[in-house]
Parts: C-alpha cells; sequence; structure tokens
C-alpha cells in the first residue's frame, strides 16, 4: 500500500526545532516544576531552620521581656515595622531565593537555557477566561483529573508508612514542653516533605519522558513539508541542479577552449581524455588543461586531431592522471617520471613542431 502523503513519518529538521523553541514548542513538565522547588526549599530550611527558630526565639523573648518597657507612639511604629520586616526578610528570604533558583533551574533545564521569544509576545485573547471555563468544564479536563488523582494516590501510598509513624509517636500521648513540640513538628514536616519529594521525582521522571515523546511526535513532519522546508531554506532543488549544469557547462566551454595549446592528449582509449601542456621556460612541471570522460573526452580527441595534437594510448596512465589531477593543476608527483618520458617520446617523434615552439618569439 502506498504511503499516505500526510502521513508524519520524517523526523523534526533543526529549523523546525530552533521554530519550536522560539514558540515555547518544548516538552515541559510541571512536576519536573515542583520537584525543584520543593527540594530547594527543603535544603534552605534544613540549612536555616535552627538560624531562623533562634532568630524568632531572641526576638520574641526581647519584646515580651521589654514589653513594659515599649513606647508605643506614632514616632515608634515606623522603626517596629522596619525591625519587623528585616526580620521576616532574614528567616523567610532564603527560603524564597532558594525556591526561585530551582524554579528558575527547573525551567532552564527544560528549554535548554533558552528563551522563547515569540511566546513571551503578549496575546489579549488569553485574558478571555472563557475558553479556559469551558476547558475547565469539558471532557477533556477528564483525563487530567484522572491522572492527577492517580499522582495523587501514589504519593500517599508512599507516604503512609511515615504519615502513620508521626501519628503514633508518643508525643501526642504525653506532656511536653514547647521546644520540643517545635523540634518535633519540625522533624516530622522535614520528613514527611521530604518522601513527598522524592515520590515527586519518580512521577516527573515518568512524566518528562512522556511529555518529551509528545513533543517529539507533534514535530514530526511530512515528506511534503520536508521538501517544502527544504526549498525554502536552501532554494529549490530544481533550480539549484540547472545552476549545477551551467556552470558545468561554461567549464567544460572553457577547459575546451585550451584543448588546442595542449602538447599531447593520453587516453584511455576511448573512455578518458587528458591534455597536457609543457613550457620548460616558465613551468615547473606539465600542467592538465583539460580531462574528460565518454562523451567529452570524444570532444577533446576531436579538438587534438584537428590541431594535429599527438594522441597516445597509455590506460594506466591516463587512470591515474584523471583520478588524481585536477584542470589547470600541475601533473601528480608520483607521475613525473611516467609523464617525462611521454613528453620525450612526442618531442623525438615530432621534432620540428617541438623546436619551434622553444624558438617561439615571445
Amino acid at each position: 500500500m502506498a504511503e499516505d502523503k500526510g502521513d508524519k513519518t520524517e523526523q523534526p529538521t533543526g529549523r523546525r526545532l530552533e521554530d519550536a523553541i522560539k514558540k515555547g514548542m518544548i516538552a515541559h513538565s510541571s512536576e519536573l516544576q515542583t520537584v525543584f522547588v520543593m527540594l530547594a526549599a527543603l535544603m534552605a530550611l534544613r540549612l536555616t531552620g535552627m538560624e531562623t527558630w533562634r532568630l524568632m526565639s531572641l526576638t520574641m523573648a526581647g519584646v515580651f521581656t521589654h514589653l513594659h518597657q515599649t513606647p508605643i507612639t506614632v514616632n515608634a511604629l515606623p522603626d517596629y515595622m522596619i525591625s519587623a520586616a528585616l526580620l521576616f526578610g532574614r528567616c523567610v528570604g532564603p527560603v524564597v531565593i532558594a525556591i526561585i533558583i530551582g524554579s528558575l533551574l527547573a525551567g532552564g533545564l527544560q528549554n535548554r537555557f533558552q528563551t522563547a521569544s515569540e511566546a513571551l509576545e503578549p496575546k489579549w485573547e488569553r485574558l478571555n477566561p472563557l475558553p479556559g471555563l469551558q476547558r475547565m468544564f469539558s471532557f477533556q479536563s477528564v483525563p487530567p483529573t484522572l491522572i492527577s488523582s492517580l499522582k495523587l494516590s501514589i504519593i500517599l501510598l508512599l507516604t503512609y508508612a511515615e504519615i502513620k509513624k508521626v501519628v503514633s509517636d508518643p508525643i501526642f500521648f504525653t506532656s511536653v514542653d514547647v521546644a520540643r513540640i517545635a523540634e518535633f513538628m519540625a522533624q516530622s514536616s522535614f520528613s514527611i516533605s521530604l518522601r513527598v519529594s522524592f515520590s515527586l521525582v519518580v512521577i516527573a521522571a515518568l512524566d518528562y519522558a512522556y511529555q518529551l515523546y509528545k513533543t517529539h511526535k507533534s514535530l514530526m513532519m511530512t515528506k511534503e513539508e520536508v521538501k517544502e522546508e527544504s526549498k525554502n531554506s536552501e532554494g529549490d532543488p530544481q533550480v539549484k541542479a540547472r545552476m549545477r549544469r551551467r556552470r558545468r557547462a561554461i567549464s567544460m566551454r572553457k577547459m575546451l577552449s585550451d584543448v588546442p595549446n595542449a602538447d599531447v592528449v593520453i587516453t584511455n582509449p576511448t573512455h578518458l581524455a587528458i591534455a597536457l601542456r609543457y613550457d620548460a621556460k616558465t613551468m615547473k612541471a606539465p600542467i592538465i588543461i583539460a580531462k574528460g570522460s565518454r562523451l567529452n573526452a570524444l570532444r577533446i580527441r576531436e579538438l587534438a586531431g584537428q590541431h594535429q595534437i599527438p594522441i597516445i594510448e597509455n590506460k594506466p596512465l591516463a587512470r591515474l592522471m584523471y583520478k588524481h589531477g585536477r584542470v589547470g593543476g600541475e601533473v601528480p608527483a608520483q607521475l613525473y617520471i611516467a609523464v617525462a618520458e611521454l613528453f620525450a617520446w612526442v618531442y623525438r617523434a615530432n621534432r620540428f613542431k617541438y623546436y619551434s615552439q622553444q624558438n617561439r618569439p615571445t
């Protein structure tokens, strides 16, 4: 059965991938974003939690100790607000900074730290709430809801043992001081959050792999799209082929025009033809002024015959000269001896022509 031209069977080209990145059409997993944010926040709390607790304890102790000496006036309130804001920044700032870094790192890793310029352009239709409400209450929202429920079930399953351990702790049945309660809450929260984060790592890995597959699948191209893109980026192949043929024809005409200046033509005998010229006064070695195969070789032999240029059959030398030599260049160094013997034979066979060439007036 013939393949449908509309089937997307071709891999996306480099230009297609670049355009997709500019438009923001990249594999993006919200679960991976959540994992980075949670792990960054937990790390920040782990590193700064004790210092935060110490600052809050000292501040509260100082406030309550000197409460009766603290003036409550209009002039004093700005200073109190500034002190409270600085304390809040010292306690919450590290966590907020860690969350921002984690979010930026997750986004950068997914889009390869490239900016989606077209995706950042403002689109006023996005402000219309009706399409969002239609998607929310349409049948299309059912699969994502089921997937979210499945993710929540996986998280609860993986964290059930830790939650059960926390609930059964003796602290709920004994009398303890406030410091112990705070320590227990911090440890329990950190332990449960860490277990949740590890659960999300598994989910995020699976989700990101699926998003990669889905995005790659959507960027696949049909054969017609590949051809059209090739035409737009590199030009029409048919036009380029005609231009190449035209350049070859011009080059061949120029090369054939130099054949009458040759001293000898080496043939294969009919398949190849190479025209050589040598002037001892101006050249270090003979040069190849023309070479061709099949019809071009026939044309070179015809021109050589018309201008009484010696034609010598030497199959091995013709093959090597055609393969390794270039038009306008000297004969290959490894063929110097064979070519020298050839020219010696030509000069002996046609001494009058050789003598006239050597004494040609300048």
